[in-house]
């Protein structure tokens, strides 16, 4: 039997575990009803990309400066 496999890239890698510590805060807050996991996961993943995206176009890198 084959085991899924699962590869991401840097960024994504990034936000994935930005979104896992918004998500395990929420749980330590007491803020997701049983049941509500999905949703709740989903919120934590959009929040951590707009996190990441205004981080992005708030600071340039040095692979950014000419």
């Amino acid at each position: 039997m084959s085991r899924p496999t699962l590869t991401l890239q840097p960024s994504e890698a990034i936000v994935a575990q930005s979104a896992a510590n918004i998500y395990a805060a929420y749980i330590a807050a007491g803020r997701v009803p049983a049941g509500q996991e999905p949703e709740w996961i989903r919120r934590s993943i959009q929040e951590a990309f707009t996190i990441t995206r205004l981080t992005d176009e708030a600071i340039q890198s040095d692979s950014e400066v000419r």
